[in-house]
């Protein structure tokens, strides 16, 4: 818990400014929230990464629309609906701490998930049973409702090595683009999205965000699909305020549409199991130990010699890309079993060195550093770019070698790193 509670406070310190960029970047989904004015330093090469051999493709259950049919009674059991969300914690506790409409919509989800794909469903609860405790504990250190974890079920059933056909990875399916937006280290050898914690973590202040940005669930859970924008212009050209008022029109897709009853589905079958008749037999939590790693090592190098199973390293350490410790990390944190921490330490020095294969020469150039720019627009200011991003105007000045107040639309200014 204290390892946990370690990484929440070091990612909360990292200035990411998503919500003053949102106000006037178009963004096309979270997985797409890089946009054009904020440039993560990174070369075409690193771009253009392909999934390596640990990722899954995304299960197809999971994006399956269900068929329109008319949900048999007996198959959704009576519940009871709220529209509490984190703003009214002084109220008796309802049913759900999101907002839960059962209707029709959300019958045909429940439908879906309890009778069409209801195997595949079970599985995905199982999972997140074993990483449940992270998550909702993350989740209280950002304030933000519990029920929120269901989210993750319908992104990725909480599996850390599934990948989309647009290239979104890990249990919160985070893009490159959004993932190192909010602090997650995405490279050759390492990529934190599939980082249970990390990438939970990241999930939790980009809701906050949207939260804080939108001020509703069903909004924030919107743009969590769609990206911050569609949804912002979707409520502007529709003089709309409400979720519901948007997915009356054309003016967001099809899958957002049905994305948020989906998640309110998933909410009501996974806090009322019983009812459903998934099973709630108890699940070994997701628990480790670290021990800190000064050279590259391979996980196969490391069970020959410790006796811990390669497949239970690959299990605790997804994030790790070619099943190694990187090369450019002196202290790197290696997750091993309850209980092994003290062995793997002894026999550290007696593990060979790994020596990764030479990189393709295409991507020998990328930059491991997270230096963003901002392209400058029109009717900018120095002082405005300043509050924009909580940049110190000072600060501002000395890393962009400015001397003074006046910038053209177009420069690209050094934002943060």
């Amino acid at each position: 818990m204290d390892q946990l509670k370690t990484v929440v406070s070091t990612l909360c310190l990292l200035p990411f400014l998503l919500i003053a960029m949102i106000l006037w970047i178009p963004v096309e989904s979270h997985a797409q929230a890089t946009s054009p004015d904020i440039i993560p330093d990174m070369s075409p090469a690193e771009e253009d990464d392909e999934p390596d051999a640990n990722l899954v493709p995304l299960e197809e259950e999971l994006t399956l629309t269900p068929p329109d049919v008319t949900t048999p009674a007996e198959s959704v059991p009576p519940q009871p609906s709220s529209t509490m969300t984190a703003q009214a914690p002084e109220t008796a506790a309802p049913a759900y701490n999101i907002p839960v409409v059962i209707d029709p919509t959300v019958q045909n989800h429940i439908h879906f998930f309890n009778s069409s794909i209801r195997s595949r469903f079970e599985q995905w609860l199982i999972r997140l049973s074993h990483y449940r405790p992270l998550v909702e504990t993350i989740f209280s250190e950002f304030n933000l409702p519990s029920d929120l974890v269901y989210l993750s079920l319908v992104e990725s059933g909480f599996n850390p090595h599934a990948y989309s056909r647009a290239k979104a990875t890990g249990p919160w399916q985070f893009m490159k683009g959004t993932g190192l937006l909010y602090g997650l280290r995405i490279d050759h050898y390492v990529d934190e999205r599939r980082d249970p914690i990390k990438s939970t973590v990241a999930a939790a202040r980009y809701l906050r965000d949207l939260y804080d940005l939108f001020g509703t669930w069903p909004l924030a859970m919107a743009a969590y699909n769609a990206g911050e924008g569609k949804v912002m212009r979707a409520l502007h050209k529709a003089q709309a305020e409400t979720f519901s008022d948007i997915s009356k029109t054309k003016l967001i897709r099809a899958e957002t549409k049905q994305y948020v009853p989906r998640i309110m589905a998933a909410t009501v079958i996974a806090r009322n199991p019983d009812q459903y008749g998934f099973s709630q037999a108890p699940v070994a939590p997701h628990q480790f130990e670290e021990v800190v790693v000064n050279r590259p090592l391979h996980f196969r190098a490391i069970a020959n010699f410790t006796g811990i199973p390669y497949e239970d390293l690959k299990l605790l350490n997804p994030e790790l890309r070619r099943d190694a410790t990187p090369p450019d990390d002196s202290s790197y944190h290696l997750k091993v079993p309850v209980g092994t921490s003290s062995k793997v330490a002894q026999l550290l020095d007696r593990i060979p060195t790994y020596k990764f294969p030479p990189l393709p020469a295409r991507s020998k150039q990328v930059k491991t550093d997270s230096t963003r720019w901002y392209k400058v627009r029109a009717g900018d200011t120095l002082e405005k770019v300043s509050k924009r991003f909580r940049v110190p105007l000072k600060t501002l000045r000395t890393k962009n070698n400015l001397t003074g107040p006046v910038i053209k639309p177009g420069e690209l200014l050094i934002i943060g790193r």
